[in-house]
């Protein structure tokens, strides 16, 4: 039975009703990060996107297996290690702690498999294995590569032609290659390089190679979707294709591919060079709260482009702040079921090419209704289907009371660091004593006290609540 989904096709260039290989099971393959260096929003894009479509994908179907591999063998991690001057598995273990940090603070939830290339090394021995049986690789000065002309179909997920898959490899055109387009699957290692035996000698795997044989030990020969960044469509994932369907006898290999678009900064690619070039962590020492920063990773539509601003840092916490206020004003209230009509315009949104924009619009359309709304149940279900749609999306996760009392960034003027909540309620508490016994120039110094220590009180039929400026 079709759910609805449905997601657009790298490979046939158009969007296409998602049906599941196996009844009621999905398996979704996503490449992880080179554990090098902290990651950059651009690396922080296809996590959240795939997390959005992973939330989606568990309320359609019974089992969703969602493997996201971590790549922590890479001539860019020896470099790296080499130029700190520390052990490779130092610089990988403690690079791996901070993008787990980093992801948990973009709300981002775990995969359910997390692979690490070193540990899946027999595995990429037994497929090159094969496609050296099958004539599909060879050996030459100690390197394995894969003959790309015995693929008749390579380059159908890119569309590149020979010349332009050539230069977009990014390799020497070498000598002991048999054509220029091969590329390696195996490459010796040095004595002092990460190294493992093989049939080949000591050496180590080529990163396509790792996806692969990681994808196919956790999801199968063929499986449902495999998502990554644009920029990995060639060559990694075409060549991803060609090996695994040469080493699997024709099988086919991925069902649905899934690429999110590219991120810019101020209308720049991203370079040090131009200091438009910035780490999640970065940003989080910034004080940007988490949520903030994938909400606006969100803002465009997965497949397009995304300008990366703090313009629009600023513009999601006010909408983060909208959205919060709305449900400030039901607090506790806001139980039982959501409001049907609501949730069907949001699943909808998302069911059409995981459209998180427009059911971003379907939240705040929610907000300003039940900002109007006087019936209370009226107001639950509006506000129950608020936290609802906020799940789906990785969003809303703390109390109202909390984001305004605890949540701050740096686009808040006035922001003054910590706040005691405790001396908060107090001066509250002395404010409300005053204006009983009728002493309003009292109450109304206190209310000025508040406001230059950074806080802003909100009277209501239900007492005095406050909020950090901003």
């Amino acid at each position: 039975m079709s759910t609805g989904l449905v997601l657009h096709n790298t490979l046939s260039r158009r969007k296409e009703p998602f049906k599941p290989l196996h009844k009621g099971r999905v398996g979704m393959y996503v490449c992880g990060p080179t554990v090098y260096d902290f990651a950059h929003i651009g690396n922080a894009r296809p996590i959240v996107v795939f997390d959005t479509l992973y939330r989606l994908l568990k309320t359609l179907y019974d089992e969703v297996t969602y493997v996201r591999n971590i790549t922590d063998v890479d001539d860019k991690i020896i470099k790296a290690a080499a130029e700190n001057g520390e052990p490779i598995e130092a610089l990988t273990e403690r690079t791996i702690k901070v993008f787990h940090e980093d992801m948990t603070a973009l709300k981002a939830l775990p995969p359910d498999i997390e692979p690490r290339a070193t540990q899946h090394i027999d595995d990429m021995i037994a497929l090159i294995e094969k496609l050296v049986e099958s004539g599909h690789a060879y050996e030459s000065e100690g390197q394995v590569l894969f003959h790309v002309p015995f693929m008749s179909d390579y380059g159908r997920l890119s569309r590149c032609d020979r010349e332009e898959m050539i230069a977009g490899a990014r390799v020497e055109v070498a000598s002991y290659k048999k054509d220029p387009a091969d590329f390696l699957l195996w490459k010796p290692s040095n004595p002092d390089q990460p190294g493992w035996n093989s049939p080949w000698g000591r050496g180590r795997p080529g990163w396509h190679v790792e996806c692969s044989a990681m994808s196919a030990t956790h999801l199968g020969d063929t499986f449902d979707i495999h998502g990554g960044g644009l920029d990995l469509v060639f060559p990694h994932h075409e060549n991803e294709i060609a090996q695994s369907r040469c080493a699997h006898d024709g099988a086919p290999f991925v069902r649905y591919w899934v690429h999110n678009g590219y991120v810019i900064v101020e209308g720049e690619k991203m370079s040090k060079s131009l200091g438009n070039f910035f780490t999640v962590r970065e940003l989080l020492e910034e004080g940007w709260p988490g949520e903030v920063i994938r909400l606006t990773l969100l803002s465009a539509h997965y497949r397009q482009p995304l300008d990366f601003t703090r313009d629009k840092l600023k513009d999601s916490k006010a909408q983060l702040d909208r959205l919060y206020g709305a449900l400030r004003r039901v607090g506790s209230d806001a139980k039982g079921k959501p409001d049907e009509a609501t949730m069907t315009e949001f699943r909808a949104a998302l069911l059409d090419d995981l459209n998180v924009p427009l059911a971003l619009s379907v939240l705040h359309e929610t907000a300003g209704v039940l900002n109007k709304a006087e019936d209370k149940g009226k107001q639950a279900k509006l506000a129950r289907a608020l936290f609802v749609m906020g799940e789906g999306l990785g969003l809303l996760n703390l109390a109202p009371e909390a984001w305004f009392k605890e949540v701050q960034s740096p686009a808040e003027e006035g922001a003054t660091g910590g706040i005691d909540g405790q001396w908060v309620e107090d001066r509250i508490a002395a404010r409300e004593a005053a204006r009983e016994g009728r002493d309003f120039p009292a109450a109304d110094c206190i209310r000025d006290e508040l406001a230059a220590a950074g806080v802003v009180l909100e009277d209501g039929p239900d007492g005095t609540t406050w909020r950090r400026a901003g």
